[in-house]
This record gives structure tokens, C-alpha cells and sequence, in this order.
């Protein structure tokens, strides 16, 4: 089954074939870092105007890289939530006008479950079911058990801020741009991750998460000393680092060892980070268990990752009719 994703949650456009959920014919992405990056963020408006001219163009790439035509196209999955409405409504908007002049199945996809399919998109084998998952990106932290493709128990999720808005916040304070995040995992590889001591948020028994506090402590750090240079920088942002992944890691310890799981998927944004890729490389070497990471291209916002979540649920017999509508917060399980 070939299937036709589209993506536009927030400030990328995407457009995927994939066939059979796991093999990918045609990628595309528009990225608007470059329009936001003036204002330091996403501006929801902005994201929404450059979604609409850029989806066309987007969806033409990923037909002709895929050598294949609207007519080869077995079903459509459009991510539906959450996300940025106005952005999200460009893409089911699409979606459903292909469908309705093609005759063809709709499903409308969680942006979190793309996130969780992506890593059966890099040609390797899967985790089994049932697995921990933990799914770290700019807007959210879960821990959950993936018990089947869709199918999802929520272990715990951030009480405020999630991972990757915390690097981006701190970076914007360190004036290190936008995105910031990938900067300061640069800038950490060349750092002490003991220089600067920072506090340890959440070291409870439970899953839940908690970045804010670490926002603070870094803003109460700038204000008093000023901001870095040269090496000093790279230390601060290697302990920066390094608190976040301790939080992140601590909590996906003690998920495996309370539910017995022996095979982990870390996906989302920050997946991406190297940091995090060798502290949880070396927890599941301690504990046995299997790592499954999606390459760093799978980890951001992809329309192939769409795709594959929805070519499970077109499986199941899903379909969506042409009353589906963008949902801002939508939960995962």
C-alpha cells in the first residue's frame, strides 16, 4: 500500500510516500527556520501564510522523487493534532480535498504517533511489542508504553516545559539563535558537564517531568554573572546538558524498571541530541536492553513518519470523512 503523507503542524512543510508503513519513496520538507529566525520563535501566522505556498510545491517534490502519481497513491494520512491550528488546517484542509477528487481513504494522524513510527523508516528492524517509548521534543516529554502500532499507555509527560523548548529558551538566552538547541549540543560536546552546578528537578519515584525550574536556574545564573564566552560558554552549556539528559534518563531508568520492558524507542526532536543519544546508549548497555533511535533526519518533523502511522490505521480499516478538523491539543493516549 502506497500512501501519501502531509505534514504541517508548525513550521515545516512535509510531504511523504511511503509504501507498506516502512519504506520510503518520496521525502520532502520545507523548513521556515530561516523566516523565524528574526523573531527568535515560531510565529503561528507567519508559519500558517508560508504553509499554504509552500505545500504545493512540496507535495510535487515528494511525487516526482517517489516516480509515482496521485493515481498510484493508495490512501492518505494527514497529521490532525497537536499543533499549531491554523498551521495543522492547511494540511487537513489538503488532505481532504486530494481525497475527496481522488476517491481516496483519509486517516487523520496524531503528530506524536508519526513520531513513534518513524523508527521502522530507516530500514532496520523495529522494537517488538510491547516497548517503552520516550518521546522528547520541543513541545513535549513523555514516557509511554507502546503496546501496538496506535495503541499507547501514557506513563508520564512534563508538568510544564518540555526538553526542547527548554534548550531553545536557554539558547535564546545565551544568544545562540534560533533553533538553539542543536547549537548548545554542539557547543556541549567541547564542555565540562561538571563546570557549572545546576539543579536536578523531579527526583522522585515517579515519571512525570519538570524543565522550568532549569529555565530559571540558568536565567538567575545570566542575570548574575552575565553571559559566557569562549570556553566558559561551552561548559555552561555542557552542564546545561547534562542536567536535562540526567532528568530524562533517570526517569526512563526507573519506566523499564517498574514495567520489566526490555526494548526502548527514543524519538521526537531531541532524539537528535548527542548527548542524550550516548547517556541512554550507555543505561540500556547496563540494563540489556534494546535501543532503537530513528536517524537524526527522522527525529525532526517529517511527512514520512505521518505516513507510516497512518498506513497501520488504513490497515485497521480506519477512515476519516471530510468532516475531520484540526486539533491544537491533541493527546496521544
Amino acid at each position: 500500500m502506497l500512501v501519501l503523507g502531509l505534514e504541517s503542524s508548525c513550521d515545516e512543510t512535509a510531504a511523504a510516500l511511503v509504501e507498506d508503513g516502512v519504506r520510503v519513496r518520496g521525502d520532502a520538507v520545507a523548513s521556515q527556520v530561516a523566516v523565524h529566525r528574526e523573531w527568535g520563535g515560531v510565529v503561528p501566522e507567519i508559519a500558517s501564510r508560508h504553509h499554504v505556498t509552500n505545500l504545493i510545491p512540496v507535495l510535487e517534490t515528494a511525487l516526482k522523487e517517489s516516480g509515482a502519481t496521485l493515481a498510484d497513491v493508495d490512501g492518505l494520512a494527514v497529521t490532525r493534532g497537536p499543533g499549531l491550528v491554523g498551521a495543522l488546517l492547511v494540511g487537513v484542509q489538503a488532505a481532504k480535498a486530494i481525497a475527496w477528487a481522488r476517491g481516496l481513504p483519509l486517516v487523520g494522524v496524531n503528530h506524536l504517533e508519526g513520531h513513534l513510527s518513524a523508527v521502522w523508516l530507516d530500514g532496520d528492524r523495529g522494537p517488538a511489542f510491547p516497548h517503552l517509548a520516550l518521546l522528547v521534543s520541543g513541545g513535549h516529554s513523555e514516557l509511554v508504553i507502546a503496546r501496538d502500532h496506535g495503541v499507547y499507555e501514557l506513563l508520564g509527560a512534563t508538568r510544564d516545559d518540555a526538553a526542547g523548548e527548554a534548550f531553545d529558551k536557554v539558547g535564546k538566552m545565551l544568544g545562540l539563535g534560533y533553533p538553539a538547541g542543536p547549537v548548545v549540543d554542539q557547543l556541549a560536546a567541547t564542555g565540562d558537564p561538571n563546570a557549572v552546578k545546576l539543579p536536578r528537578a523531579m527526583r522522585g519515584r515517579g515519571l512525570d517531568f519538570s524543565f522550568s525550574g532549569m529555565k530559571t536556574a540558568m536565567q538567575t545564573l545570566l542575570q548574575r554573572d552575565g553571559v559566557p564566552v569562549g570556553q566558559a560558554l561551552a561548559d555552561l552549556c555542557a552542564s546545561f546538558q547534562a542536567a536535562i539528559v540526567d532528568q530524562l534518563v533517570r526517569k526512563t531508568r526507573l519506566a523499564l524498571e517498574e514495567q520489566g520492558l526490555t526494548q526502548l524507542q527514543v524519538a521526537g526532536g531531541v532524539a537528535a541530541n548527542r548527548g542524550l543519544r550516548a547517556a541512554l546508549a550507555e543505561l540500556t548497555r547496563e540494563l540489556g536492553v534494546d535501543l532503537f533511535i530513528p536517524s537524526p533526519k527522522r527525529c525532526t518533523d517529517n511527512a514520512a513518519m505521518i505516513a507510516a502511522a497512518g498506513y497501520w490505521r488504513l490497515q485497521r480499516g480506519e477512515r476519516a470523512d471530510l468532516m475531520l478538523n484540526a486539533t491544537a491539543s491533541l493527546p496521544l493516549a
